[in-house]
């Protein structure tokens, strides 16, 4: 029994933390596959920030395979400052691993930040033949 609650007393620690984390991050994504109503997981999303030379890589990671989100974006540690970011979304790979071609292989989504104070949420709309986005909340 004491194992049992100190693994849950550790689970919901975990938890927590997580959750802080992704409360305190300025970026998440979510994709949607909109052909199937369910949540796309498994999709790498790459983090870029717009420089003077070109696009800089700031981050990548995958979506999560139950909810399709990243909850936590952006590289932990880093300054967020204003600019022009540009989240892609992977987007082949995901269709090849289902077997379903598809007419974008990636997404790209440039976006602007004017005010670091606020959350960014950058939701995808998919399907194999078309996609739409928005600034979520």
């Amino acid at each position: 029994m004491k194992l049992l609650t100190s693994t849950l007393t550790g689970m919901a620690l975990l938890g927590a933390a997580t959750l802080t984390q992704a409360a305190d991050n300025p970026l998440s994504v979510h994709i949607l596959n909109i052909q199937t109503g369910k949540p796309s997981g498994g999709v790498e999303v790459v983090l870029e920030k717009q420089t003077d030379s070109g696009w800089e890589t700031l981050n990548q990671a995958t979506t999560d395979e139950d909810s399709g989100r990243i909850s936590a974006l952006f590289p932990e540690g880093e300054e967020f400052s204003e600019g022009v970011y540009r989240v892609t979304f992977e987007t082949g790979d995901y269709f090849d691993a289902q077997g379903t071609d598809t007419f974008f292989p990636e997404i790209p989504v440039p976006f602007k930040v004017e005010n670091t104070d606020q959350h960014y949420h950058i939701p995808l709309l998919l399907s194999p033949y078309g996609y739409s986005t928005y600034r979520g909340s």
